[in-house]
């Protein structure tokens, strides 16, 4: 239960009350400034609380909006302002400041006036005095939502008039889809998925209960296509779109009823990847019921998709907040997006979520899992090289300085393990504007190359992912501010992942392919969990968990070795699940404990879409 406290007595005939009842505030009324004071020190620490002018006018969404969001520590709307315990000190200040100004006994509501712009209210200055202290203050965007207090009956008369005039139900169902999203979605799901939500949240359904229901859903999907048959592969495209659907579905309930909290974030954030990466295995597993092999291009599309996503959070980490950063590309794109059939033009070349699994799941149903993963390859690699190229024109025209804060951010993506520490440590610590790309292909493309032309079990293969974690060392050994930086850590995922893809494809062993899926799955986990970490604000996994694991180039010596040891043996399989395993369970123990606990951050893609 949360507390609200009316500074001043309320309107006759308002329903104000009522409407803060209705978002779950336990209502009361404070005379003036130093009985709100009172009634708010008797409330426990641990309850969100609100100071709301009683003569507040407008549509319960817009006090739903300012109230209730849980990811802002503190909210306001005009005439109502909201703290949660982590900013109740600063409230407290704020109010004892105010009530110092006022004058104990001088009633909080008079003599004050609210526009749309200036909040001259009681909670209006509080909030400019906590924002004035060092506590951020969050004001949400109303659009055509009303939130008043009219000062005298004409106003009042006019705020009424202008609630009655928009439905706060039909903006609340609009805002509750994602601003930016991809052609399929927007006009083959969210047109109804938006009434799902609805319907979930009348009947005191949780995202966290649909986003499961989306996983369980796709893992159905999954095992229909594991079946092999042509009734399961078309059982298993329908199971998928359904998946899909349940997963816009959440998204657009927790924004419908400001459901957030850390645990969706951490839900929402990795089981999109693990429904994907899971289908591909059961199209891999149907395809072999049938005789044919494809878990090598399994294996190859998740790699894909994966170094795809890292190129995406590293660039953005480089540059959201560089200083001076335009370009004539970025201007030219601007442009393009004014224009509305460009928009929705590039948003389906990069094929995006709901394209990509309205693909897979039509293809699925008509076609065979070799053919899923030809397009899927194919699609996906046109789309990487788009948005690389324009990337690296941006990175190339722009003439932006990296904040160190996007430094870390790159370093702690690069996912350094000891031995390129060392090597960072000791090694050579001059270098040019772009060393660290150079150093990182250098390295990367020297150990795939081996992997590739020395017969499997070569030593040599050792040698080459020594000399790559050498030349990994060199790259991270001083701060990624360069222009290209940000190809650094989705370098080193490619180099890794591909040196497990080559070697267990290369191993002609059986169960390797599986195996090695499951550890690029057990590692790209980690990534991911890592990428939510950095955008939450909370910073990178500990270093002790990235030194338990090895970092990118420990396992990629772990696995040379593996074949150089176990050549054309049942053990290499069983080295690799072991090694899988291994690193699965470190991995999900450690982002369980996170996720889960008080200090992680509510985090939900609003962005561009996966």
């Amino acid at each position: 239960m949360s507390t609200a406290i009316l500074t001043g007595a309320p309107v006759p005939g308002s329903s104000l009350a009522d409407d803060l009842r209705s978002l779950g505030f336990d209502v009361q009324v404070a005379a003036d400034v130093t009985e709100a004071a009172r009634l708010l020190s008797a409330v426990p620490a641990d309850r969100r609380v609100a100071l709301v002018d009683p003569r507040f006018v407008g549509h319960v969404h817009a006090l739903r909006l300012g109230l209730t969001d849980p990811r802002f520590p503190a909210a306001t709307v005009p005439g109502a302002l909201t703290a949660q315990p982590e900013a109740r000190p600063a409230l407290v200040r704020a109010l004892s400041t105010t009530a110092a100004a006022v004058g104990a006994g001088v009633p909080t509501g008079s003599g004050a006036t609210a526009t749309t712009v200036t909040d001259r209210t009681v909670p209006g200055r509080l909030a400019v005095t906590m924002d004035a202290e060092g506590t951020a203050v969050q004001r949400p965007e109303l659009g055509s939502l009303v939130a008043a207090v009219p000062a005298d009956e004409s106003a009042h008369t006019t705020a009424r008039n202008a609630v009655a005039a928009v439905d706060d139900e039909a903006v609340r169902l609009r805002s509750a889809v994602k601003a930016h999203d991809g052609f399929f979605t927007t006009f083959f799901i969210s047109p109804y998925s938006r009434y799902i939500a609805r319907w979930c949240a009348r009947r005191g359904l949780t995202p966290n209960q649909v986003t499961t229901a989306s996983l369980l859903t796709a893992l159905i999907a999954a095992g229909s296509a594991a079946t092999g048959t042509r009734g399961g592969y078309i059982g298993a495209g329908v199971l998928l779109l359904l998946s899909f659907v349940l997963d816009c579905t959440d998204g657009q309930l927790a924004r419908y009823s400001l459901q957030y909290s850390t645990m969706g974030a951490w839900l929402d954030a990795t089981f999109d990847r693990a429904k994907e990466y899971a289908y591909y295995a059961g199209l891999a597993l149907g395809a072999a019921r049938g005789g044919d092999d494809v878990w090598a291009l399994a294996l190859g599309a998740m790699v894909l998709q994966a170094c795809r996503h890292v190129i995406d959070f590293s660039f953005n980490e480089a540059n959201h907040d560089a200083v001076a950063n335009s370009s004539p590309t970025a201007a030219l794109s601007d442009r393009l997006d004014s224009v509305g059939w460009t928009v929705w033009a590039r948003r389906m070349i990069v094929l995006p979520i709901g394209e990509r699994w309205a693909m897979i799941a039509v293809l699925t149903a008509v076609t065979t899992p070799r053919i899923v993963f030809y397009a899927l390859l194919i699609g996906c690699a046109f789309a990487a090289c788009y948005t690389t190229a324009g990337r690296l024109l941006r990175s190339l025209t722009r003439k932006a300085r990296r904040t160190d804060r996007a430094a870390r951010a790159l370093a702690d993506l690069a996912d350094s393990g000891p031995l390129a520490q060392l090597a960072a440590a000791i090694g050579s610590r001059t270098k040019g504007p772009w060393t660290a790309p150079v150093m990182a292909l250098l390295g990367g493309l020297l150990m795939v190359a081996s992997a590739l032309s020395q017969p499997f079990g070569s030593w040599h293969t050792i040698l080459a992912a020594v000399v790559c974690a050498i030349f990994s060392g060199l790259a991270v050994s001083r701060p990624l501010k360069g222009a290209l930086d940000w190809l650094v850590p989705p370098i080193f995922r490619a180099a890794e992942y591909c040196t497990v893809l080559v070697l267990a494809a290369r191993s002609d062993v059986a169960g390797a392919l599986p195996a090695a899926f499951g550890l690029v799955s057990a590692v790209a986990y980690h990534h991911y969990d890592t990428v939510y970490r950095i955008r939450g604000g909370t910073g990178a996994p500990p270093q002790w968990l990235v030194r338990a694991i090895g970092g990118h180039e420990g396992r990629t010596l772990v696995v040379a070795v593996l074949a150089a040891v176990l050549t054309r043996h049942s053990a290499f399989t069983v080295a690799l699940t072991a090694l899988a395993a291994a690193v699965a369970l470190v991995v999900l123990v450690e982002s369980i404990r996170f996720w889960v606990s008080s200090g992680a951050p509510a985090v939900h893609d609003e962005g561009e879409p996966a």
